[in-house]
């Protein structure tokens, strides 16, 4: 994020580059760093004529180097923005007879997503002495609630830890949904507010007590009751709570409490490195370890890779979901 802020003030301050080679896994940074740069280099009027979107699946480079070498109209500068680079791949490295010369009055955006560009070629080397190449990484498990921190900090909005959980745990690492759903909650609160679970159910749609973060909490306790209650409710709404994503989370949780097993330092620094968890929920692989023993967890673990199989209707002979659901608490209890 740190690089990304770099990157958005100095547009924003004018310091353009002739070239901007955005790449990577997460896509989320590229589309932030193409929207600011459509916004903030040329005004309204300026546009018209002078920013081009061109689409990697209908050019080729040769486009691309023709319209980056004309002359803005009544501008300063002309912006060529080229979405769904990616397509180019394979001729991508002829881009370089320009970025050896680029036009000083041109700002050149590729958005390359979900790939990246080989710093050993000499396109690499060749962006990088006059423009900017810049690679954005997907984001671990563990990383992405800092992310959501931070994000909300920067618009002047805090998040209760519950809160940050349930929508990693709902949305995942996919930073695009995740910022979507933030710009809701931004749009319905109060600024300076804090974001907590109750505003996460009432206007995204995530319970806050029934959801597979509070499965694996309620399992990992042995607390029967409420993972039958939880259990309950993922039957009477089965299209928001997926039965195959539940045992994939599940899966994870135990293989990462068979890796804590396994490790000879039990002190939370320790753990919340190995197993790439926040320091918050090591008290909860604790209380797991207690309860499961690790020749057990090795029989869940088999266990929910037969439960995923008939998940995906393989051996389930038409088992619905809410007997499933049943059959996979049995065999982990």
């Amino acid at each position: 994020m740190d690089e990304v802020g770099k990157i958005l003030i100095d547009i924003k301050n004018g310091n353009t580059k002739p070239v901007y080679f955005l790449c990577g896994e997460e896509a989320f940074y590229v589309d932030e760093i193409t929207k600011h740069i459509e916004k903030e280099v040329l005004t309204e009027e300026e546009r018209g004529f002078n920013q081009v979107v061109l689409y990697g699946k209908d050019v080729s480079i040769d486009d691309i180097i023709g319209n980056a070498k004309r002359y803005p109209m009544m501008a300063e500068k002309q912006v060529v923005i080229v979405k769904e680079a990616q397509h180019l791949s394979r001729t991508i490295e002829n881009l370089t007879v320009y970025c050896d010369n680029p036009q000083p009055t041109t700002v050149l955006v590729i958005c390359y997503k979900y790939k990246k560009l080989d710093k050993r070629k000499k396109l690499h080397k060749s962006i990088n002495k006059v423009g900017v190449v810049f690679e954005g990484k997907k984001l671990y498990d563990n990383q992405v609630a800092d992310w959501i921190r931070k994000n909300l900090k920067s618009k002047g909005f805090t998040i209760s830890h519950k809160a940050t959980v349930l929508l990693v745990e709902f949305l995942g690492t996919d930073l695009s949904k995740i910022d979507n759903e933030l710009k809701k909650l931004q749009f319905v609160l109060p600024k300076a507010s804090e974001i907590t679970a109750e505003d996460i159910e009432q206007h995204i749609g995530i319970s806050k007590d029934y959801n597979n973060f509070e499965l694996k909490k309620a399992i990992g306790e042995r607390d029967v009751l409420k993972a039958t209650k939880i259990i309950n409710y993922f039957s009477q709404n089965p299209k928001d709570n997926p039965f195959v994503l539940t045992v994939t989370l599940l899966h994870s949780f135990f293989s990462q409490l068979l890796q804590y097993h396994g490790l000879n330092d039990h002190s939370p620094k320790n753990v919340a490195s190995a197993l790439r968890i926040s320091p918050y929920f090591v008290n909860e692989y604790q209380t797991a370890a207690r309860n499961y023993p690790m020749k057990k967890v090795s029989n869940v673990i088999a266990s929910l890779r037969e439960m995923d199989l008939k998940g995906k209707g393989v051996g389930a002979n038409g088992t619905s979901q809410a007997d499933l659901l049943k059959e996979l608490l049995v065999k982990i209890i």
